[in-house]
């Protein structure tokens, strides 16, 4: 029985709109779109609703996984044709491929990176000398590069102010490294090592700052533009060490934020692809899924990449597991190319001497744009900790 054939025989009214009365001829009004569901109903009914709308999280996400995983560009094919409803839209499919890979990749991964300029106080004498005397070496000259193209004279003044700083490093260093080693007690000269290390390493960084914020200034930007990216790596700077100390506070950020960045590129890829198949006479928002698709793609192989890593983690005592493993992540990492060239042949129906040229222009131009991507969100993120 529908909606509006409310009426039985205990003479009970029509079902009618609570908004503007009209009556009902199923779950929302034809004239005002109200939905007969509101919030005023069980906890658990409104979480189904709220994930049903957001993620799609019912029959279809099972119908168009192994679909977007196995067979390249038929969701697309499918979309272009007007069989839409039996998979999750290219948006949420995105959405929820793209936040749930990085969240799982931001769980599993440990990171051990380390950013500082110092040397390592386990490492012998000779090698922490060595090294301390290279990174000055290579502030010099980065000092001397950026003071041959000042035309300002007071810019110029404080560029020789930095290098009189860099050399007093170097004068305190072998200074200290000279006491050290006439030392008797071994942990007298660890502790002055140390110290002289952490003087030099924060005379450094705060030159090279000082540098950075004279030197920074891009042409093509407004002066407001050029002050901000300034204050930013002076930021970013000054949150290395801490991010030495604790790197997975980086990590969490750095991934929390790539989700937006890849979202931001997925416009900027479809642009190419318009761009490249001039001929084609497909709209913009044509391009647009064929990147959604395939970036969706991208996010499922990484999602299960970080899967089978994890898992040959957890089971490392079994060699046929670790083995099978290794053949799954070879898999993965290889259909990746192959699944993307593949849909570009088949959405676009062109030759394959074309295709592959296609390809080839790509996969060349837009790596390039993601790595400056990655690297202006690990800046920012850096600078915002």
């Amino acid at each position: 029985m529908s909606v509006s054939e409310t009426a039985g025989v205990n003479g009970a009214h029509e079902a009618h709109c609570a908004n503007c009365k009209t009556t009902l001829l199923g779950p929302h009004c034809y004239v005002c779109g109200q939905p007969i569901k509101g919030m005023v109903r069980h906890f658990s009914n409104v979480i189904g609703d709220l994930f049903d709308t957001l993620l799609a999280l019912d029959s279809r996400i099972w119908r168009t996984l192994p679909s977007l995983l196995l067979r390249p560009g038929f969701l697309t094919t499918e979309y272009f044709s007007g069989r839409r409803v039996r998979y999750v839209s290219p948006v949420r499919l995105f959405i929820f491929l793209c936040v749930t890979s990085f969240f799982v990749i931001r769980l599993s991964s440990d990171w051990n990176i380390n950013f500082s300029s110092g040397t390592d106080l386990g490492s012998s004498n000779e090698d922490a000398i060595s090294t301390a005397e290279q990174k000055m070496s290579d502030a010099l000259v980065k000092v001397e590069k950026a003071k041959q193209g000042v035309t300002n004279p007071e810019v110029a003044a404080e560029l020789g102010e930095v290098q009189a700083l860099l050399a007093n490093r170097v004068v305190e260093l072998q200074k200290a490294s000279g006491e050290a080693s006439t030392g008797e007690d071994r942990e007298d000269k660890q502790e002055q090592e140390r110290k002289a290390k952490a003087h030099f390493s924060a005379g450094l960084e705060d030159a090279i700052t000082e540098v950075d914020q004279e030197i920074v200034e891009i042409d093509i930007f407004p002066e407001q533009m050029n002050s901000w990216i300034n204050s930013e790596l002076a930021r970013a700077s000054k949150n290395i060490e801490s991010v030495t100390e604790n790197p997975n506070r980086f990590k969490k950020a750095f991934l929390s934020a790539l989700p937006s960045t890849l979202l931001l590129m997925i416009p900027l890829f479809a642009l190419m692809l318009w761009l490249i198949n001039p001929f084609k006479r497909r709209l913009y928002m044509e391009h647009l899924i064929v990147a959604l698709h395939s970036h969706a793609f991208i996010c499922l192989v990484l999602l299960l990449i970080t899967l089978v890593v994890n898992t040959q983690d957890w089971l490392k005592n079994y060699r046929w597991i670790e083995t099978l493993c290794n053949w799954l992540l070879v898999l993965l990492s290889l259909w990746i190319p192959v699944y993307l060239l593949l849909m570009q042949k088949r959405i676009y129906q062109q030759g394959w001497g074309l295709t592959v040229l296609k390809y080839f222009i790509l996969g060349n131009i837009y790596p390039l744009c993601l790595v400056v991507g990655a690297s202006l969100t690990a800046v920012y993120t850096l600078a915002e900790l």
